[in-house]
């Protein structure tokens, strides 16, 4: 009996024989058919087989959203490799470390604009590891042969007079998919290894849960509005790969801005959205403060989602008694594929919870000995199914502990309710959740370590009305040496991404100790 395989991209190419005239993604002035992007995927397999890319190999994807990220993800899915998505926000000494630590074969980046250069971005990160990284720039001009940096060929010089890659390789539903790089608890990157089953299942249980809210029949068409990056698990997963397996249109946004959203739910007639909870507060701000008309632009949407931090109830409450469209919260990680929990369209929602869990996702909340505590009582969160990733890449011993008894440990406080709901409350982790986006202290207190007036540093998220939580730094100084708050801040900026870097700082003598000389996070926050 022949192994059995599952690949990816196979979502794509089902789709692409079902529907192949319908538009697949939209970004004006382009718009790309189903069959358009197949082609186009199948054309950056061929590529990268004749630069001698084989299964297995990781190739970086360095992109904002624009048609260019599915055409890359899906080519480099066709051909069995894994695909490693890179945050367009990164700075070249950390987009480095991902492509060392993975090794890299291959890394895509898209352009990039002045305030964004990623094509110098990548080709820095590339010079700073060495060794034989092949960069592939992806310009506005898809024919051009000539590429903005040194040593770089352009996507046209990768697939031009490239034929079509035929079907897509087969791949063992164990294989490795996708690697997705999140910081641990030392603050380094460390890639989630997430399976072609992983991915498959998750996208297809999110494409039908959603699929619930969206109109339905022979002429019906789901258009969502993709403003999440899709570097990111929730684009990637919720939007990218169950929009292509349902046959929804995407419409791509490389930034998200509130007038633009607006215009685009009302141009485009969107009727599906997924935001973090910064973007409805945004939304519901600009419309307060420039009188634009939130009923009118959003007449089409059915169907809201939020998601990579906790929605304040008020401002969801705000959404939908403005909009009168319902918002359904979910919770998920990067290791979990990323959707975990979900308040679902045919079941009742919990304001102030992320619902129940997903088909085949087991949720369990313990004590500190892994022991189940009853309901509505605090504890951490495990998870257990087919969503769950197979391991880190490269990390036989962190692996080993967050995967301890067969469950994941998120790190994340939550309870379950009699009805089996979920609230998250809390974090066992000293993540700090800035926009949706994850900071993690102990990345940013290390970088402020290296500056020469910094004794010691230790950094908090502290509440802040549009963001959720903002990054601050409590420092002491060396004896005899100065700086500034802003020199700090200027320091960290030039060396990290910019959703990381403190806005705060506060100086202090000296930081609240433990008896084991470990600063008291807990106290600070006090």
């Amino acid at each position: 009996m022949p192994a059995t395989t599952l690949n990816l991209a196979s979502l794509l190419t089902n789709q692409a024989r079902l529907t192949p005239d319908r538009p697949a993604i939209v970004m004006r002035p382009i718009e790309m058919t189903y069959a358009q992007l197949d082609g186009k995927a199948s054309r950056v397999a061929a590529g990268l087989a004749a630069r001698g890319v084989q299964a297995g190999d990781r190739v970086g994807l360095f992109c904002p959203n624009t048609p260019h990220f599915p055409m890359a993800y899906y080519g480099i899915l066709k051909l069995g490799a894994i695909v490693v998505p890179i945050n367009v926000l990164l700075k070249p000494r950390e987009v480095a470390q991902i492509v060392r630590d993975c090794a890299v074969t291959v890394l895509f980046s898209f352009e990039g604009t002045p305030a964004l250069p990623m094509a110098a971005t990548a080709r820095a990160a590339l010079d700073e590891v060495g060794g034989d990284t092949l960069l592939v720039v992806m310009t506005v001009d898809p024919v051009a042969e000539t590429a903005p940096v040194d040593r770089a060929i352009t996507l046209g010089a990768l697939i031009g007079g490239q034929l079509a890659h035929e079907g897509v390789h087969d791949t063992a539903p164990d294989d490795t998919a996708v690697i997705l790089y999140t910081s641990g608890t030392t603050g380094q990157p460390r890639g989630a290894e997430l399976t072609h089953l992983n991915m498959t299942l998750n996208a297809m249980s999110t494409r039908d849960m959603l699929g619930l809210g969206f109109p339905h029949g022979p002429d019906a068409r789901p258009v969502v509005l993709v403003t999440l990056p899709l570097f990111h698990s929730t684009a990637q997963t919720a939007e990218l790969n169950a929009g292509i397996a349902g046959g929804w249109t995407l419409v791509l946004m490389p930034r998200f801005d509130p007038g633009a959203v607006l215009e685009a739910f009302a141009g485009e007639d969107v009727n599906g959205w997924i935001g973090v909870p910064t973007m409805y507060w945004d939304l519901l701000r600009h419309a307060e403060e420039t009188g634009a008309d939130l009923v009118a632009a959003t007449r089409s949407l059915v169907l809201c989602v939020s998601g990579g931090a906790s929605m304040p109830v008020a401002v969801m409450e705000a959404f939908e008694h403005a909009c009168g469209v319902r918002i359904l919260e979910g919770y998920g990680l990067s290791e979990t594929s990323p959707v975990a929990c979900f308040n679902q369209m045919n079941r009742q929602s919990k304001p102030g919870t992320v619902g129940l869990p997903i088909a085949g996702c087991q949720v369990r909340v313990v004590d500190d000995e892994d022991r189940p505590v009853p309901a509505r009582e605090r504890g951490e969160v495990l998870l257990r199914g087919p969503n769950v990733m197979k391991g880190y890449y490269g990390r036989p011993a962190e692996t080993a502990e967050a995967l301890r008894g067969g469950w994941f440990h998120t790190g994340d406080i939550g309870v379950l309710d009699e009805d089996g709901y979920l609230s998250i409350v809390d974090r066992k982790k000293d993540i700090v959740i800035r926009g949706g986006m994850n900071v993690y202290p102990r990345e940013v207190e290390e970088l402020l370590m290296t500056h020469p007036a910094v004794s010691l540093a230790a950094v908090i998220g502290v509440p802040d009305e549009r963001l959720g939580e903002e990054v601050k730094a409590i420092v002491v100084r060396r004896p005899g040496m100065n700086v500034t708050g802003e020199e700090l801040a200027a320091f960290s900026r030039e060396r990290m991404a910019a959703y990381k870097y403190p806005r705060h700082v506060e100086f202090r003598e000296s930081l609240p100790l433990g008896p084991t000389g470990k600063v008291l996070k807990r106290a600070l926050r006090a």
